[in-house]
Formats: C-alpha cells, structure tokens, sequence
C-alpha cells in the first residue's frame, strides 16, 4: 500500500529510486562501502567481536554475586542465546555485508532494524519487549567493533558498485557530516532523513549535489524499509513510499522535464555573469575538499569563495590533521586553481560538525542546551592556540604557491579579532624564524552574528573582506537552532530582520570600498539573486551546481531597475510575497488591495 510522508523541501526536483537505510543506534557507528576482496576480512572482524562479547557475558554471569536474583543468570543467558542467534541475527548480518557490501557496523545496525520491526509487529506483549535485549546485545558487538580495528576502505567506493542498475535512496534518522563525507561520493539520487533542517548539513550538501532532498520526514525511517520503492518530490517535501504505477509515470515524467531544464541552462556555462546593464559579477565556489577544484573549474568559478577546512579535521577519531598534512592539501586546492583565489576558511568546528563520534558525544554533554552558542569555530580555536598557529601556518605556506585569502568564522567581539591577528602574527614569525617559504593572505571575516553587523565599522577597520555567511546570521538573528526540526518552520531567510542584517552589511562594505561577499546558502537561490543585486552584492560564492540557474537569473537582470524591487521587498511585512509580486500582476494587484 502506498504511503506519503511529509518534510522540508530542501533540494528541489523528483527522485526515483529504491531505499538504502542507514540504521539508527544509541552507538554511533560508521557507515562505509568494502571491496570485494575485503568482505572476507569483514565477516572475520564481525565474528571476532561477536567472540568478544560472548565471553564478556559468561565472564559477568560467573561473577554474579551468590544473593543475585536468579533473574539475573536469567536474563545473561537469553543475551548469550540471541548473540548465538544464527537465523536470526549472525547469518542475515553476514549476508549484509557479503551482498551489500556494508562494514560491519553498518550490516549490523541494518539487521537490527529489520528484528526491531518484527518485534514491534508481535502481538505478545512480553515478546515485544524482548526487542530491548535484542539491542543490548548489537549495542555490545558495535561497542566490541569499535575497539577492534576497522576495515581500510576505499572512499571512492559506492553503492553502484554493488547494487545493480537500481537508483538508489538514502534513507536514514540523520547522517552524520563525517558520514556525509562518504555519501556525497556515491551515486545516490536522493536524501531523505527523520530529523534536520533547511540549512542542515545534510540539506547543504543535498544541494550542492544538485539532488531532491527531504529532511525533517520524521517517522520516515521507521515506515521506509530495504529496498522499498520510493519518490522524491524534492519541491513539495513529499516522500511517496511504494507508489502506484500511474504516480511513478507521473513522476516519471517531471523527472524527465526536469532534467531537460538542466541541460537547457549547461549552455550558459562558459558566458560570462554580466547583467543587462552590464555589471560584471563573480560566481565564486565552496568547497569541502581539495578534489572538488575540479567541479568548481569546470562550472567556470572565478575562484573558491569557501574552502570548509573543517572536513579535514572530521571522522579521524581525535587525531586533527597536524600542519603538513594540512598544507598538502591546502596547497592541492591553490594549484588546482591555477592562479584563481583561494579562501580558506579556518575550521569552523562545533554545533552540528564535531570532528569526530568522541568529540560528537562529549560535545553534546558540554553544550547540552544549545551547541550552536557554545564553543564552537574561532571560539574553539582561540582556546586551542597550538592547533590554531599551526593551521595558520598552513595556509600561509600555501599561500607562497598562489594568491590565499584567509577567513575567520564566528567574530563578535573585538577581543577576538585583536586574538586572531595576534596568532595570525605569530605563526608568520614562526615560519620566518624557520625559514620556511610562505606567502602574504588578504584576512576576512565572515558575518554571521548580528552584533557583527552592529559593530561593522570595527570589522572594516581590521579585515580586507567580510563574507555574510547566511545560514548562521538567519539562526542567530532569530534565536532558531537550524538543525532543529521542532523549529523548522520559523527558519526564515525572508524574515525582514535577516534582511536588513543582509542590506546593512553590503551597504556598509561597499562605502568603505571593501570587497563583500554572500557564501551562504542565499547565494546559491535563484529567489534571491535579484534582490541581492539590487542590495549592491557583485560577489557570490556557491557550490558549482548552483551556479547555473544563479547566473541565469544575473544575466536577465538589470540593476538599474532593481532599486524599486529592493524597496518594496525591504518595506513590506511579507517580504517574499513583495518579490514574488514582481513577476505577477495578479498577486501585486491582491496584495495592493
């Protein structure tokens, strides 16, 4: 029977594909593709831990006090009979892994889920309640995994190696920004996740992949199963499970108008973004690694407006990439530019993007309340002087190779931007002392707390850019977690306070005849370019699959004439309806009356 599920539009288009779960689980696990040649090994290590744990259980069993209630040995024994399980769990989990080609972990969340349905369908109370002793257990093998050593797999790997010619959906309660790491390389055609928001990591990255996405769906991964049919309707936040054959030609068929649309806007790839009026405007990359130079090359970026080193620090189990494994891949990235900029911003860790599961955990227990106003970016390097310089220095290396830009992320107080240049100061003396090659960086700032922009002034007597990075400037400015689902609805880039934040900060860069730039998630919609243009911004920094219907919008506009627009959006109570009300007359004329 078909089902509809609902979300958060966060990726727009139509995808059609079968389910893959990622499984929930209070341990966190990694979630990784093995080669064929390492599914043996894989199925030893699964084994290996299942040994582990078994002797961990007889071993607390003979330890059991003599006034213990019997219960006790009871309730060991059914652990030690499940672990054993063959049918039930030690074969299906095998299977997991020799099929899929899943690492251990992941095979045996899977299998957890699938035996976690079955006892929620029982209709015997006490046999549902099994399922608690069911999890206990797999919650002791993944402990029992993690402390072996894992499998070493090839990131390049993905699900198409393995599945068939089937599209593919990844279905899951929330994907980790280390895991999405490994994702984004793959060949999924859709996201779909129970919790998140607009701006979460799972929804930017949705984007910059140019696939339908849906976040916030709640209950979706409990109501989704392995391999269940599924469409993605990425414009209206609507995941259809098992659909009918009449629904899936329909959408069908949008898939298809769809992607003609893109190829339509490929020939605009290599004109130039002049408007009308013929201001020139620069299209500008973010970047999560090194290798995606060459999306951003190819899309015809003027060079890379955002480079989140924070993803070389991610997923590596507490050990942070020390400074020349930092400055390989710095300098990987300026080559690969070929003489266009390069900003690297410097990590930006905390909230929704620890570094690592550890980190995750003590994160959520030092920030219990609210992560997102903890210590977090240039607040958690500044308390970490030694790993801050040594970054620092990276870059500065890097920039000897070609022309760097550095961006600070986070500033609010001038305490903080007289501590960043004085680390700034130092790692250079160090590298000089040493004699070790390094370059001059233009510094920049990126614009994302209110008091920011109150204080702008300072900002541009200090810096030689500012940045607005939208997707914090929006939260901050109206006190919403943007990874909080439960807030979803209230997360809006067109509330008129964000706005004017907006207006105010480009406004002032630009008398002061510094460079001003969007790197946000508002850079990268078309909804917004117009308006943006009109504000004065003549600098957008955006993934490469974003840049298309962006720079069609740039070359249909004419700034000249924008200057109405920009009023009767910044004057208006309903901002978005106020722009929309542009392009049609009959929506001026209701809002008119």
């Amino acid at each position: 029977m078909s089902v509809q599920v609902f979300g958060l539009p966060v990726s727009r288009g139509v995808a059609i594909g079968r389910a893959v779960l990622v499984a929930s689980s209070r341990v966190d696990v990694a979630h990784y593709f093995i080669a064929a040649d390492q599914v043996e090994a894989e199925v030893t290590r699964l084994h290996l831990a299942r040994d582990v744990v078994s002797v961990e259980i007889e071993t607390l069993k003979n330890e059991l006090p003599d006034d213990a209630p019997h219960e006790l040995a009871a309730l060991l024994d059914v652990h030690q009979m499940l672990l054993h399980d063959e049918e039930s769990l030690t074969k299906p989990t095998r299977e997991w892994i020799e099929e899929r080609h899943y690492n251990a972990e992941w095979a045996l969340s899977a299998q957890l889920e699938v035996l976690a349905r079955q006892f929620d369908e029982m209709e015997d109370e006490y046999l549902r309640e099994r399922k608690a002793d069911v999890e206990q257990v797999v919650e002791r093998v993944l402990r029992a995994l993690s402390r072996g050593n894992g499998a070493q797999h090839d990131p390049a790997l993905s699900a198409r190696d393995f599945a068939g010619e089937d599209p593919l959906v990844l279905v899951a309660e929330d994907i980790s920004p280390a895991d999405m790491l490994q994702f984004k390389r793959s060949i999924f055609t859709g996201f779909i996740t129970d919790v998140g928001g607009r701006t979460s990591h799972t929804a930017i990255v949705a984007r910059s992949l140019d696939i339908p996405a849906v976040v916030g769906a709640r209950e979706a991964s409990r109501l989704i199963r392995q391999d269940d049919w599924l469409i993605i309707d990425g414009d209206a936040g609507l995941v259809i499970v098992d659909p009918s054959p009449i629904v899936l030609e329909e959408y069908r068929f949008r898939q298809r108008q769809g992607q003609l649309e893109r190829e339509r806007l490929t020939r605009l790839r290599h004109k130039a973004a002049v408007t009308l009026d013929g201001q020139r405007v620069e299209l500008l990359a973010n970047i999560e690694l090194p290798e995606d130079t060459a999306a951003a090359l190819e899309a015809g970026a003027e060079g890379v407006g955002l480079f989140r080193s924070e993803f070389l620090f991610m997923n590596r189990d507490g050990h942070p990439p020390d400074e020349e494994e930092q400055f390989v891949a710095y300098r990987a990235a300026v080559q690969a530019m070929r003489g266009l900029p390069v900003t690297i911003r410097t990590v930006d860790i905390g909230a929704d993007k620890p570094m690592d599961r550890s980190s995750a955990n003590e994160m959520r227990h030092e920030n219990m309340l609210n992560p997102a106003l903890g210590r977090r970016a240039i607040r958690w390097s500044l308390s970490e002087p030694a790993m801050f310089r040594a970054q620092l220095r990276a870059i500065l290396r890097a920039a000897a190779l070609g022309p760097v830009k550095l961006l600070v992320p986070m500033l609010s107080h001038i305490s903080e931007i007289r501590a960043t240049f004085d680390c700034l100061n130092r790692a250079r003396e160090q590298l000089r002392q040493s004699g070790t090659p390094h370059g001059e960086v233009t510094v920049g700032a990126m614009i994302e707390i209110p008091a920011a922009v109150l204080i702008l002034p300072v900002f541009l007597r200090y810096f030689d850019f500012v940045s607005i990075g939208t997707n914090d400037l929006i939260q901050y400015a109206l006190a919403i977690d943007r990874t909080d689902e439960s807030v979803a609805h209230l997360y809006d880039p067109w509330h008129p306070a964000v706005l004017h934040l907006i207006e105010s900060t480009i406004e002032q860069a630009n008398s002061a005849g510094k460079a001003v730039c969007v790197c946000g998630e508002m850079a990268g919609d078309p909804e917004f370019t117009e308006l943006l243009l009109g504000m004065g911004l003549r600098s957008f920094s955006m993934h490469p699959a974003q840049f298309l219907p962006v720079k069609q919008r740039i070359l249909r506009a004419d700034t000249s004439r924008l200057a109405a627009h920009v009023e009767a959006v910044m004057s208006s109570d309903e901002p978005r309806l106020a722009s929309l009300a542009r392009s049609s007359p009959a929506l001026r004329r209701e809002m008119a009356a």
